[in-house]
């Protein structure tokens, strides 16, 4: 489950990329060690994201915007709340994940977020886009120990 535009959840579609007894949170929370070999590849090329597909076809993301959070990351959905990017549709990549901010900076990528809302255009969304096809940004990194 995900939190998505107007904090409604709902169900974000991805390749397992973890061995299945891992605690569902926030992936900087999580140990390397629960990413399994065939995991690291999907994550590292980005095709783990291929499935949510389906959630742009049901309407629920898009391809660019905020990244969709766990409902446990009360305190990112609230500084979303608070500064009113919590109303824009989510996206599969976003402003924070090109600029290196993952989930982990809760309060820097809700100012990211702020940011792309209020500067959304079509050349903003091929920028991240374009910069996202190039491996720009790490996307959520795993805790190293």
């Amino acid at each position: 489950m995900r939190v998505g535009k107007g904090g409604r959840e709902f169900t974000c579609y991805k390749f397992r990329t973890m061995k299945v007894d891992t605690v569902q949170a926030a992936t900087h929370e999580v140990q390397q060690s629960s990413v399994t070999k065939l995991g690291a590849f999907l994550r590292k090329s980005k095709i783990d994201e291929l499935p949510q597909v389906l959630n742009i076809i049901m309407n629920q993301v898009s391809l660019v915007g905020p990244r969709p959070c766990l409902p446990t990351q009360t305190e990112l959905i609230e500084a979303r709340r608070a500064n009113g990017s919590l109303n824009l549709k989510p996206g599969i990549s976003g402003l924070g994940q090109v600029n290196k901010v993952d989930m982990s900076e809760p309060q820097r990528l809700a100012a990211l977020d702020y940011r792309y809302g209020r500067l959304q255009s079509v050349i903003l969304d091929i920028r991240i886009i374009l910069a996202t096809a190039l491996g720009r940004g790490g996307g959520d990194n795993v805790a190293k120990h």
